[in-house]
């Protein structure tokens, strides 16, 4: 386009210059210079054709650029329309991809409403089978309950009263929860309004009277002991007082606990474990049940060595190593504040004294004294006199027929039918009625705790039970996978009301049932 313009000024320029040539020429010739107008003349014609020629190579250079022009629009219009019909033809594949999916769900959808439509069909056709069993069923089941009426004589209603019956007792189940947590609140508000009572200050008294033969005293190294011994939380103490089931009192005597228990045996067992555990170090739950097993061995192996050195001292032998064994555990059980096995003991000597002096069997007669009391060593485990259980424990490993009946009729159960037996009862009566050897009052306050713990162990679900605090507390330990924790609220209650029942008592006792839960694993 600018050099169509640049060729059309140039035209105009020559046209201009031509015009300027007559102007001149006309000018000349009217002043008479025809020569100058001639060369005018031929200049303006040579301008003209050089402006012509100039116009002509400007005219050819502007169609040649516009031809160049065009060719290169023309090539960019033909690649972008290349480009335009491949996105096209992209596009329109995309298209028909995009057909094929849309009729292949088209079809899809078509079978799955075939499908729905037959399954919908179907499901009528089971709805109403559905319902003919329904009522078959019903008719079946009117039928069975009138034959369960008559084979089992017992109505529909005589059902219900036994269905409510049984949701009674899940009743009683709720109620023995909330009997639970009111009992705790009413112990709570009891405890806060009453801070002294006089009954407590009777059976004090009366644990001191008896204190003698019911606490043993373990020295401390040092007073920081105290704190180990108690524990976090009071763990270690709550530990070794399930273990062995006595009472552990810790005061302010300086450098000493007091282990407090009716029980011999379960205080020694406290009290050596207590020891060991102060030498060891090591003070903690796992540990002290350890320490308490491990004495318990021990003890059951010093009792035997006990028995073995009086049957020595007596100059016997052959006894059988379970009478040997039970024999021993008599060294820690009394009767009336006296030791049994230092009583059997006794009881052998002054026997054999007599027999001597009559020329009876002196070996046999002391073997008899020795062995009358053996069946106290069992007679907390098995129902029965000490003296008919003693008399059957003798007989099954092999003593003679004198002994069994020495055993068995010392207190007059039996006749007695043999000079032996009357020994016996002689030199047991002789042991026991001498001055100071037996106080009634501590065997009959014993009497009444192993009674106390007897009658707790008769309760379902009770692994454990200790009196402990001289006979004002009884701590039940209960298995926790057969009772739950509002069982256990209510067998502390129906605990409470049988030694109510049964008991004779003063003052107060307090019945505290542990549920625990005890998870062990080993890493190894």
């Amino acid at each position: 386009m600018t050099t169509i313009i640049t060729w059309i000024i140039a035209v105009i320029a020559a046209i201009g210059a031509g015009l300027a040539g007559v102007a001149v020429g006309f000018y000349l010739r009217r002043e008479g210079i025809s020569r100058k107008l001639q060369e005018a003349e031929e200049m303006a014609a040579r301008v003209i054709r050089n402006a012509e020629q100039e116009a002509e190579n400007k005219r050819r250079e502007a169609q040649i650029e516009s031809k160049g022009r065009i060719l290169q629009e023309r090539t960019e219009f033909e690649k972008e329309t290349r480009e335009r019909r491949a996105e096209l033809t992209a596009l329109e594949r995309r298209l028909g991809q995009r057909e094929e999916q849309l009729d292949k769900r088209a079809g899809q959808l078509d079978r799955r409403e075939n499908d729905l439509n037959r399954v919908d069909r179907d499901l009528v056709a089971r709805e109403k089978v559905i319902r003919e069993k329904e009522k078959q069923l019903e008719d079946s089941l009117r039928e069975q309950r009138q034959q369960l009426e008559r084979v089992s004589g017992i109505t529909a209603e005589e059902a219900k009263k036994q269905l409510m019956h049984a949701m009674e007792e899940e009743a009683r189940y709720d109620a023995a929860k909330m009997m639970k947590r009111i009992t705790e609140e009413t112990r709570e508000k009891a405890e806060r309004e009453s801070k002294e009572i006089m009954v407590t200050a009777m059976q004090r008294l009366s644990r001191d009277y008896i204190a003698e033969a019911t606490i043993s005293m373990v020295n401390l190294p040092n007073e920081g002991m105290k704190g180990r011994i108690i524990g976090r939380e009071g763990r270690n103490i709550r530990a070794l007082e399930s273990a062995t089931g006595i009472d552990l009192i810790i005061d302010d005597t300086p450098d000493a606990v007091i282990i407090s228990g009716f029980d011999p045996y379960r205080r020694e067992i406290a009290k050596i474990a207590l020891e060991r555990l102060m030498a060891d170090g090591r003070i903690h739950p796992a540990r002290i049940e350890e320490m308490v097993e491990k004495v318990k061995k021990d003890l059951d192996k010093l009792m035997k060595e006990e028995a073995e050195k009086i049957i020595f001292d007596l100059g016997l032998q052959d006894f059988h190593p379970e009478i040997v064994k039970t024999l021993g555990r008599l060294k820690y059980r009394t009767s009336y504040g006296q030791n049994n096995l230092a009583h059997a003991r006794e009881a052998a000597f002054i026997a054999g004294i007599m027999a001597s002096e009559l020329g009876m069997d002196v070996k046999l007669t002391k073997r008899a004294a020795l062995l009358h009391d053996i069946g106290k060593a069992v007679s907390q485990e098995e129902e029965g006199s000490h003296a008919a259980l003693g008399g059957e424990l003798v007989k099954r490993y092999g003593e003679s027929v004198k002994v069994v009946n020495a055993v068995a009729a010392h207190h007059g159960e039996i006749e007695a039918n043999c000079i032996e037996s009357i020994l016996v009862m002689g030199a047991e009566g002789l042991s026991a009625a001498r001055p100071g050897a037996r106080r009634e009052s501590v065997e009959s306050y014993v009497k009444r705790l192993e009674k106390l713990e007897q009658l707790a162990t008769t309760f379902k679900g009770v692994e454990k039970a200790y009196a402990i605090q001289a006979g004002r507390e009884i701590r039940i330990i209960v298995k926790q996978d057969e009772v739950s924790d509002a069982e256990s609220a209510m067998i502390s209650r129906e605990i409470a009301k049988k030694v109510e029942q049964e008991l004779t008592y003063p003052g107060q006792i307090k019945v505290t049932v542990i549920r625990e839960n005890r998870y062990i694993e080993y890493a190894r």
